[in-house]
């Protein structure tokens, strides 16, 4: 695939020449057409910090279930699947945005490793009321870090920052919930 650019009144468009088996087609599309709706880096820069802090919140929160003991285990462990579930989810709308404004997300094993948003989660086993208060400060990090990043993306991205704001409402619930089993 090779792309060139050239200038018209109508704005920039790009010319992609598509080569396979010998045979060559030539297609003109306008840069909104190839890219979706137009944002600033700085939305792209705040999804793919969310993208990563979704990624390891879930990464955490499997690793709670399958370690953590004590009173209580049974709901403590199936609410850490609901947590788990709903970071995945929320990882995944993250990410399609992410796509949708023309950026590319990151969210290999080298890239959370690289850049981790939260403390380690303890090795080896774990009494349920630790995994509580550990899993929970988590997801207070990660609802502090999104309400920021919705006021910011207010001006720039309405769209992007209501997914922030269902997001938030969930993972907020999800806390409640998770810290209900100890109360």
């Amino acid at each position: 695939i090779s792309c060139s650019e050239s200038a018209a009144m109508a704005g920039p468009v790009i010319h992609w020449t598509m080569s396979k088996y010998a045979r060559t087609e030539n297609t003109t599309m306008t840069l909104a057409q190839t890219t979706g709706p137009t944002v600033s880096d700085s939305v792209e820069s705040d999804l793919q910090a969310t993208l990563i802090e979704l990624i390891d919140l879930a990464l955490q929160g499997k690793q709670a279930h399958w370690n953590v003991t004590g009173p209580n285990f049974r709901s403590v462990h199936l609410e850490l699947d609901e947590i788990v579930d709903a970071a995945r989810l929320a990882s995944d709308r993250v990410a399609e945005r992410i796509v949708t404004i023309g950026h590319a997300p990151d969210g290999r094993a080298a890239t959370i490793a690289a850049t981790p948003p939260f403390s380690p989660f303890p090795a080896g086993t774990v009494g349920t009321a630790q995994v509580v208060e550990v899993v929970g400060l988590r997801i207070d990090e990660l609802a502090g870090r999104l309400r920021e990043r919705i006021q910011r993306l207010g001006e720039n991205d309405p769209v992007s920052q209501g997914i922030l704001i269902d997001i938030d409402e969930e993972i907020e619930k999800q806390a409640w919930m998770l810290r209900a089993q100890l109360a």
